[in-house]
C-alpha cells in the first residue's frame, strides 16, 4: 500500500523526562520516527518536556515544542499546528496514554486529527486488563489465574481465594509501576493500594505467582495488511518474578527447544493479529521449565524498552518500520537498509547471542532495597554481543562500570555457603554474582538451580567461567597458548588473566570483529556495525571491518561514547557524542563511535560511519584503535566513562582531540588545581586532600563544620555529603573508602552557603565563548544536576558578569583546556569563588544549546581542530541572553527505590529533567513545574519540619502559604518560629513520629489532610530516622516533598501566581 496522501502533517509525542521504567530508548525511537517521517516529506510537530534528548534537536522536525507532556498542551498545540495524525506508539506509556485521552474526549475526531500506529480498540484490549484477559481467552491463549480488581478490599479477598503469593500488575503504567510480589495480606494491602493510585484508570490485575516458569519475550512486527514476522525473541536470564527491565535478557532465546520456540513464536502472531496491531509490539510469555504448559503474562502494543534491546541485537530498525507502516507502507514494501537487497518482511536470522545488562543505581543509595521484583528499579543497560554466551556476559559485566571485571564479588568471597544461599534464592542485583559463587565453591548445578529456578543451562555455562577461573587462580603455573586463547573466547580480559594467574601471558591474541548483519550472512550486507570475537588465523574467520577500512578514503576519528544511562551521566552525554559525530563529518572526517549502550541515538547503526558496540574500557578499545588508526579520539563527550580513558590513550601515544589528558588531570589533581588558582589570583573554599579518617576528621575541624566531602574523580556527586560534625565524618569515610578502589583522594572543602553559578564554556585556547549563565534556586549544598536552575541568571550583576567571564578565560587558558569546559562558581558576600572545573560537555550542554541557539558541540569540534570562535558567526564573551527564560527542574523516581531518603544534597539523585520555557521568570517555573510531574493545588494542607538553620526563612515561606489559603501543620520547634515571626498565622502543632503514637508526622501524612510537605533535616540516609520514614511514606502516597527551604519558596511563588496551562506562551523552538 502507497503512502496515505491524507497525511501531511504528524505530530509526534515524545515520552518526557528520564525516568526509571522509560529511557533513553524512546529518545532513539523518537528519533528514528522524525527520520522515517522526513524521508516521506511530512510535516513534523514534535512535543516532548525533556531537553535533554537528540529527539527535540531543531534538527528533527519542522515545529520543536519544549512543553509540558499534559492534555492541555498538547490540544493547544493540535488546535495551533493543526495536524493530520498523531503517532502514538513511540513515546512510551506516556505518549501512549496521552493519545488514548485525547481520542476517548472525542477531541482527536472533533478537530480531523488521526490516531497513528495503534487504534484505542487495540491499546484498551492490550492494556486494560480485563479487556486484555477477555481477548486472550477469545483466541484460546492462556494467561495466568487472575482478577481485575478496582479497590483494596476485592483484591484481598481474591488473594484468599488463590493463595499468596499473587502479583499485582496496574493498568497503563510503565516499567511495573505501582506493582509487586506479596507474600502477606500486609504486602498486598499497601502494594494495591499504590498501584491503583498509580493508574491512570484506578484498575489492577491481582494474578497467582508463578516464579520459577521461564520469561519469554517475542519482538513483533505487523502491518494493515496482517503481514507479520518476529523480529527477536528474547529469554530472561532470571526467571518469572524479576522485571524483564531488571533481568540479564539473552537474544535470541537460547534454551528452548524448537517446538517450544515454534509454539510461542506462533503464539505471538496470532495474539498480534488478534489484537490488531499496527507497528511493534512486545509480547511476553511465561513457559513452564518441565512442561509444554505456558501463558501470556502481558502485551505492550508499542514500541519499547524491548524494542530498542532487539533492535540494536539484530539491526532490524524497529521504531523506523513502524513509523512507515503508520503511513500506510506493508512490510514488503519498506527496503531492509541494512542488506539493500531484501525486506522488511524477512525476519532476522542471527549467528551471534546478544546480552543485555542492567545498570542500577544502588552504588548511589547504599541504604535503598536491593530487591527485585515485578517492578523496575534499573536506570539503564548495556548489551554486548558475542559468539558465545559465556563472552557476551563477561563484556556486559565489565562494560556495566560496576567495577567488576570477573563474576566473582569481593564481598561474596568470605561469606559461608549458609551465608550465600539466600543471596541466591533472593532475586537482587548481586544475585548473578552468588550464584557464580556458590558454583566456583563446587555447589552442583541441580541444587542451584532448585534454589533459583535458573535455567540449568545459563548455570552450566557459568561452570565453565568457573572452571578457567579455577585454573587462573589454583594452578600457579603460567597458562599454556591453548588455555589462554580458550580464556579469550571465554570473554577473559588480558589484564585479568595476568592479575589471576600472576604469570606473563604466552601470547596475545587480538580479536576480530564480525558484522551485525540481520540475515545470518545469508545476504551481503553494508551494515557498519561491528562486535568483537576471538578466533586463531587457524580458525580462518574473516575480520570483516578490515574491508570497509581499507575503502576508506578520509582521516578517521574515533568518539567515545558514554555507557549506560545512570544517575550522574544521563541522555545528556549521547547528544553530545551524537551531535559530535555530526559535526565531525560536517568537517569531512569518517567517524567511528564505540559504545554499548543498545537504548541510544549514538548506538543506531547509520548515525556514525561504523559502529563498535563494544565496552568503553581501555582492553577493549585498544584493537579498535590498532585497526582504525584515528589521526584522533574524543573523550569530552563521553561523561566520565569516556574520561576514565584518557591516561592509557595518553600513554599509547594516541591524540586527545580537545583538551589533552594532562589538562583534565590539572582539573581534578587538588593539589595542581590548588596551584593555578594560586597562580591566577581565583579564590576556592578553604580545603585540603585526604585519605583516611583521622585525616578527615583533623581538617574538618581545622577549617570548621559544615565541610563538603567528596571522592576526586566522580561524575553526580557520587558519595559525595555534608557533614556538620564529627560524626558525619567517620560514618561516611566507611562509605567513601570502600567505594573508592583506585585509592583517590578525597577532597574536603569548607561548606559555603551562597548562589550557585553554572556555566559552559567554549575555548579555543584564547578566546572564550559562554553561551549563558545559569543560576540554581537552591542555595549551595543540593546538587547541581538536582536543583532548579533558571538561564538566564536572575541575580548576577553586570560586574559579576565581568568576573565570570574573566575567571572563565583564564582558567580555561591556565589548563590548556580546548573545547568545551563546564565550570561551577559560588557567590557568596559579594565574592566568586571556584567550587570545580571539567574540561568536557556537562548535563547543561542539550538545553543550554536550545534556548540559546548557539550549536554548542558543533562550535567546540571545530575549534578542537585548529578554528578560532572569533572567526565562527557567535562572537566571544558571554552571549547575548534569549529573549526567553528557561527554567529546568529534576525528575526523580523515588517511587521505584524503597528506603532512599528523597532529602537532596551534594550527591544527585534525579534520573531526569524537564525545561520550561516563558517570557518571565515565574512562567517558565510554573511550566517547568507542571512538566515534572506537580499538580500545583492552589489549597489544601502543608506539613512543615524543618533544621533549626532553617528555622528562620520558614516563616515567610509558611506566611505565604497561609495567605494563599492553605492549612498549616508543624512539629512542634517548627511551629513556634512560625507563630513567633507571625502571631497571626495559625499552625497546628503536632509530634515527631518517636515522640508519641498519638497525631504525629505518620498519621497525619497518611490523613489525606496533606497536599505538600516541607521537610529539612540534619542527617538524612538513615531509613529509621523519623524524617527519612515520613518523606518516604509522602513517597508512597505521591505528596510532593521539597528538601530545600529555596525550592518551598519557589513552588509557593509559582502556586501563587495567575498561570495556568491554559493562559502560557507556547514556544516553537524551530521558529523563535
Amino acid at each position: 500500500m502507497p503512502l496515505n496522501p491524507e497525511i501531511k502533517k504528524v505530530l509526534v509525542i515524545g515520552s518526557g523526562p528520564i525516568v526509571i521504567g522509560q529511557a533513553a530508548e524512546f529518545d532513539y525511537a523518537g528519533t528514528q520516527a522524525c527520520q522515517a517521517l522526513k524521508e516521506n516529506n511530512i510535516d513534523i510537530v514534535l512535543i516532548n518536556s525533556n531537553p535533554a534528548t537528540i529527539m527535540t534537536d531543531e534538527a528533527m522536525a519542522n515545529h520543536v515544542y519544549i512543553e509540558p507532556l499534559t492534555l492541555e498542551t498538547i490540544k493547544r498545540i493540535i488546535k495551533k499546528e493543526r495536524p493530520d495524525a498523531i503517532l502514538s506508539t513511540l513515546g512510551g506509556q506516556t505518549g501512549l496514554t496521552l493519545s488514548m485521552q485525547l481520542a476517548r474526549e472525542g477531541f482527536l475526531a472533533r478537530h480531523n486529527v488521526k490516531l497513528l500506529g495503534a487504534n484505542p480498540e487495540t491499546i484498551d484490549k492490550a492494556e486494560d486488563r480485563q479487556m486484555f484477559k477477555d481477548t486472550m481467552a477469545s483466541i484460546d491463549q492462556p494467561t495466568i489465574a487472575s482478577k481485575v480488581v478496582t479497590d483494596t478490599v476485592s483484591a484481598m479477598q481474591y488473594a484468599e481465594e488463590i493463595g499468596y503469593p499473587v502479583i499485582v500488575r496496574p493498568a497503563f503504567t510503565l516499567g511495573g509501576s505501582g506493582g509487586g510480589i506479596c507474600n502477606t495480606p500486609e504486602e498486598l494491602n499497601q502494594i494495591s493500594h499504590n498501584g491503583l493510585q498509580a493508574s491512570p484508570i484506578h484498575q489492577i490485575l491481582v494474578e497467582k505467582c508463578i516464579s520459577g516458569w521461564k520469561e519469554i519475550e517475542f519482538e513483533v512486527i505487523r502491518d494493515a495488511k496482517g503481514n507479520a514476522i518476529t523480529v527477536c525473541s528474547m529469554e530472561n536470564f532470571d526467571p518469572v518474578g524479576v522485571h524483564t527491565g531488571d533481568s540479564i535478557v539473552i537474544a535470541p532465546a537460547v534454551t528452548l527447544a524448537d517446538k517450544e520456540y515454534q509454539m510461542l513464536r506462533s503464539a505471538a502472531l496470532r495474539i498480534v493479529d488478534s489484537l490488531g496491531v499496527e507497528g511493534g509490539c512486545n509480547v511476553q510469555f511465561a513457559l513452564h521449565p518441565e512442561s509444554f504448559e505456558y501463558a501470556v503474562i502481558e502485551v505492550n502494543p508499542r514500541v519499547s524498552r524491548s524494542s530498542a534491546l532487539a533492535s540494536k541485537a539484530t539491526g532490524y530498525p524497529i521504531a523506523k518500520i513502524a513509523t512507515k507502516i503508520a503511513l500506510g507502507y506493508t512490510l514488503d514494501e519498506i527496503p531492509n537498509v541494512v542488506t539493500g537487497k531484501t525486506y522488511a518482511s524477512f525476519e532476522p536470522a542471527l549467528d551471534y547471542v546478544a546480552v543485555k545488562f542492567p545498570k542500577w543505581p544502588f552504588d548511589k543509595f547504599i541504604y535503598a532495597k536491593r530487591d527485585l521484583g515485578t517492578q523496575m528499579k534499573a536506570t539503564g543497560e548495556v548489551m554486548a554481543i558475542a559468539d558465545t554466551f559465556e563472552m557476551g556476559l563477561m563484556k556486559a559485566v565489565r562494560g556495566a562500570e560496576i567495577k567488576q571485571d570477573t563474576l566473582r564479588y569481593h564481598d561474596f568471597i568470605t561469606l559461608s555457603l549458609e551465608e550465600l544461599k539466600p543471596l541466591m534464592a533472593n532475586p537482587s542485583d548481586l544475585r548473578l554474582f552468588a550464584v557464580y559463587e556458590g558454583l566456583y565453591r563446587g555447589m552442583s548445578v541441580d541444587d542451584i538451580h532448585a534454589l533459583t529456578m535458573i535455567d540449568e543451562w545459563f548455570l552450566y555455562k557459568l561452570c565453565k567461567l568457573c572452571d578457567f577461573e579455577h585454573r587462573l587462580v589454583d594452578n600457579h603455573s603460567a597458562l599454556t597458548e591453548e588455555e589462554y586463547i580458550h580464556g579469550k573466547k571465554l570473554g577473559f580480559t588480558d589484564k585479568l588473566m595476568e592479575k589471576l594467574n600472576g604469570n606473563a601471558l604466552p601470547t596475545t591474541l587480538a580479536p576480530i570483529y564480525k558484522m551485525v548483519d540481520t540475515c545470518a550472512g545469508e545476504f551481503s550486507a553494508a551494515t557498519p556495525y561491528f562486535y568483537s570475537v576471538f578466533k586463531t588465523p587457524e580458525e580462518g574467520a574473516e575480520n570483516e571491518a578490515l574491508e570497509p577500512i581499507a575503502q576508506s578514503t578520509k582521516e578517521r576519528v574515533i568518539v567515545f561514547g558514554s555507557g549506560p544511562i545512570r544517575i550522574g551521566q544521563g541522555i545528556e552525554f549521547d547528544y553530545s557524542s551524537v551531535h559530535s559525530v555530526w559535526a565531525l563529518k560536517e568537517l569531512g572526517y569518517e567517524v567511528i563511535i564505540i559504545n554499548n549502550n543498545p537504548e541510544t541515538v549514538s548506538t543506531d547503526f547509520d548515525t556514525a560511519d561504523r559502529l563498535y558496540f563494544e565496552p568503553v574500557t581501555w582492553e577493549d578499545v585498544k584493537p579498535i584503535i590498532d585497526i582504525e588508526k584515528p589521526i584522533g579520539v574524543v573523550v569530552a563527550y563521553g561523561g566520565q566513562t569516556a574520561i576514565k580513558l584518557t591516561a592509557d590513550l595518553a600513554a599509547y601515544g594516541v591524540k586527545i582531540i580537545g583538551t589533552s589528558a594532562d589538562g583534565i588531570d590539572a582539573a581534578e589533581d587538588r593539589e595542581r588545581f590548588d596551584e593555578l588558582l594560586s597562580a591566577l589570583k581565583i579564590k576556592r573554599p578553604a580545603g585540603h586532600t585526604v585519605f583516611t579518617e583521622e585525616e578527615a576528621l583533623r581538617v574538618a575541624n581545622d577549617i570548621g563544620y559544615p565541610v563538603l566531602m567528596r571522592p576526586s574523580y566522580v561524575l553526580g556527586g557520587q558519595n559525595m555529603i555534608i557533614a556538620f560534625g564529627d560524626d558525619d565524618i567517620q560514618e561516611y569515610m566507611k562509605v567513601i573508602i570502600a567505594a573508592n578502589d583506585e585509592n583517590n583522594p578525597i577532597l574536603i572543602d569548607k561548606y559555603l552557603n551562597g548562589i550557585e553559578i553554572e556555566i559552559d564554556a567554549i575555548t579555543d585556547g584564547e578566546d572564550v565563548l559562554i553561551p549563558g549563565i545559569l543560576e540554581h534556586i537552591e542555595r549551595t549544598g543540593i546538587h547541581s544536576g538536582d536543583s532548579i536552575a533558571v538561564y538566564p541568571a536572575p541575580h548576577i550583576t553586570k560586574r559579576m558578569e565581568e568576573k565570570i567571564i574573566n575567571y572563565t578565560k583564564a582558567l580555561c587558558k591556565g589548563l590548556g583546556a580546548i573545547g568545551l569546559t563546564n565550570i561551577q562558581y559560588i557567590v557568596h558576600d559579594d565574592n566568586l569563588y571556584v567550587i570545580e572545573v571539567n574540561p568536557r560537555a556537562s548535563r547543561t550542554v542539550p538545553y543550554i544549546s536550545k534556548v540559546t541557539g548557539v550549536p554548542m558541540i558543533d562550535l567546540a569540534t571545530r575549534v578542537s581542530f585548529g578554528e578560532r570562535l572569533a572567526d565562527l558567526g557567535y562572537g566571544t564573551g558571554l552571549y547575548p541572553s534569549s529573549k526567553y527564560v528557561a527554567v529546568k527542574v529534576p525528575v526523580f523516581s523515588f517511587e521505584k527505590l524503597a528506603n532512599v531518603d528523597t532529602q537532596l544534597g551534594p550527591e544527585m539523585k534525579s534520573t531526569g529533567e524537564v525545561l520550561g520555557i516563558g517570557e518571565t521568570a515565574l512562567e517558565a517555573l510554573y511550566k517547568g513545574l507542571v512538566a515534572a510531574g506537580y499538580s500545583l493545588k492552589r489549597e489544601g494542607g502543608v506539613f512543615i519540619s524543618v533544621r533549626d538553620q532553617d528555622k528562620a526563612e520558614i516563616a515567610e515561606i509558611a506566611k505565604k502559604f497561609y495567605y494563599q489559603g492553605f492549612e498549616l501543620f508543624a512539629t512542634k520547634g517548627t511551629a513556634k518560629a512560625i507563630e513567633a515571626a507571625d502571631p497571626n498565622i495559625d499552625v497546628v502543632e503536632l509530634n515527631k513520629i518517636h515522640e508519641s503514637d498519638d497525631f504525629n508526622a505518620s498519621i497525619l501524612i497518611e490523613s489525606g489532610k496533606i497536599d505538600y510537605i516541607i521537610s529539612t533535616s540534619k542527617k538524612g540516609r538513615d531509613p529509621q530516622r523519623d524524617s527519612v520514614i515520613f518523606r518516604r511514606k509522602a513517597v508512597t502516597l505521591g505528596i510532593p516533598t521539597m528538601t530545600a527551604i529555596d525550592t518551598a519558596n519557589a513552588l509557593i511563588d509559582s502556586i501563587s501566581s495567575n498561570y495556568n496551562q491554559h493562559n502560557t506562551i507556547l514556544v516553537d523552538f524551530k521558529n523563535m
